[in-house]
């Protein structure tokens, strides 16, 4: 039944990134672990080339790489509202990962 709840309640990550940047290599393994044990939706920001970049940038120029967890339903991710977003930065384990997706699963 975990399982079926999981399915439908699954989750979005959005990396935000940039190139050259060996963190975001290593934020990319621990999501590839994660994706192996749970599966979710997946979307690469890079703040420096996308459209919505220069933005992304303003906030995160010096933090990246950083993971936004929300429920899949949810609204696209938008920079006036990132102080809602449950996130990790700079370094972390599948572990935080999966405890932020059941944080969000929860919620």
């Amino acid at each position: 039944m975990r399982s079926t709840v999981r399915l439908f309640q699954a989750c979005r990550i959005t990396l935000f990134t940039r190139q050259n940047c060996g963190l975001c290599s290593d934020a990319r393994s621990v999501l590839s672990d994660v994706w192996d044990t749970r599966p979710f939706e997946f979307k690469e920001v890079d703040i420096i080339t996308s459209e919505t970049g220069p933005q992304w940038r303003e906030l995160y120029d010096f933090d990246v790489p950083v993971v936004h967890i929300s429920r899949r339903s949810a609204p696209e991710e938008q920079p006036q509202t990132v102080s809602g977003a449950v996130r990790l930065m700079h370094r972390f384990t599948s572990e935080q990962v999966k405890a932020k997706m059941d944080e969000v699963e929860r919620a």
